[in-house]
């Protein structure tokens, strides 16, 4: 296995979750309903700090600390960006991601969070595109470009350290957890809402 190998694998096992994060219900999620431009902007900030804290604490990791130190440096541009106080929030995946000890899920571990934070900044974009507030829309978009570089790199630190099949599927269990976390409270939060979370054909 390789690192593409290892997102598609992830991509497929959890195509449907992925798809509906995807959704505009998402932000519907992450604001409780509230779909104004500051609380959505203030959920996302609250996302930032979240990832900021989370991958800052990884950045000493003795195999692949660049990449953590990267990642943490990333959410806090992001975050100075959104030029807005985080919403008082927490978020399953960070309880997950935090549960990580060793590189290698942590690698996996930030692996699918790129594939999940790539739907937030997709669902930003569209959003602010909507508001006619193109200034916003721009910086989202730029955010999800960054995500993906960021997931690049985190693929090209696997095919460093992983060493045997076991290690990439560890990296592929770590990858899907964070995946099933957010998707999960995603389902969760929506029903608490009185939405339902499943797409009607």
């Amino acid at each position: 296995m390789n690192a593409d190998d290892l997102v598609e694998a992830v991509r497929d096992d959890q195509q449907t979750e992925l798809s509906r994060l995807g959704s505009s219900k998402m932000l519907y999620a992450d604001t409780r309903g509230e779909m104004e431009p500051e609380t959505v902007t203030a959920a996302a900030a609250a996302r930032e700090q979240a990832a900021h804290e989370t991958f800052d604490a990884w950045s000493e990791d003795a195999d692949a600390p660049s990449v953590f130190a990267d990642a943490a440096a990333g959410a806090a541009d992001r975050l100075e960006a959104t030029d807005a106080e985080p919403a008082d929030r927490e978020f399953a995946v960070y309880g997950v991601l935090a549960d990580f000890d060793g590189t290698v899920e942590r690698l996996g571990g930030l692996l699918g969070w790129t594939l999940v934070d790539k739907k937030v900044k997709e669902q930003l974009t569209g959003f602010f595109t909507g508001q006619a507030d193109p200034q916003t829309a721009s910086t989202y978009r730029s955010a999800g470009s960054d995500i993906e570089a960021l997931r690049a790199d985190a693929g090209d630190a696997l095919e460093t350290v992983c060493e045997s099949d076991a290690d990439w599927d560890a990296a592929e269990t770590a990858a899907i957890a964070v995946v099933e976390a957010a998707y999960e409270e995603y389902f969760e939060t929506l029903e608490e809402l009185g939405v339902n979370p499943k797409p009607v054909c």
